[in-house]
């Protein structure tokens, strides 16, 4: 252990070491947040229309297990989302949230290979970037569903 904290390699990360943290951070609160507003979109989705639990969204919160589950969440939010507009028959785009989605989630797949360090923190930036715009897709259909409900 003293070997690698001595190392070179080590050293010259040491002092970068406070903005990586600080960047996890606000990428598991952005995440959190996501949660959050994905969960409360689902409870304005009628259960029958629901392709994916309220629950299930924490999920990805979870480990390696995530890597797998953003795709998951995606593809079922995005479903859960036309079955209720179809049903509503609200006029939106087909499969909304779904492109921004499986860009978020393919930048979150590609950010977790084991890359050169300079690739891999272009690909967090991409996939923080990735994350927000897909949160801000999702809150815009979420506001058309309580739209929708205030109309009907």
């Amino acid at each position: 252990m003293e070997e690698i904290l001595n190392s070179p390699e080590f050293q010259a990360i040491l002092p970068y070491a406070p903005y990586i943290f600080l960047a996890f951070v606000i990428r598991l609160v952005l995440l959190i947040l996501f949660c959050m507003m994905a969960d409360s979109t689902l409870q304005l989705i009628k259960e029958e229309n629901r392709c994916l639990a309220r629950g299930q969204v924490w999920f990805l919160l979870l480990p390696f297990f995530n890597i797998y589950w953003n795709f998951v969440v995606v593809r079922r939010l995005t479903d859960s989302l036309n079955n209720e507009f179809y049903d509503r028959k609200q006029a939106v785009e087909e499969n909304p949230t779904q492109k921004m989605g499986f860009f978020f989630a393919g930048t979150f797949l590609v950010y977790n290979f084991p890359l050169p360090m300079f690739i891999g923190f272009v690909l967090f930036i991409l996939n923080m970037v990735a994350l927000f715009l897909y949160f801000l897709k999702v809150k815009e259909h979420r506001e058309l569903l309580r739209n929708g409900v205030e109309e009907g």
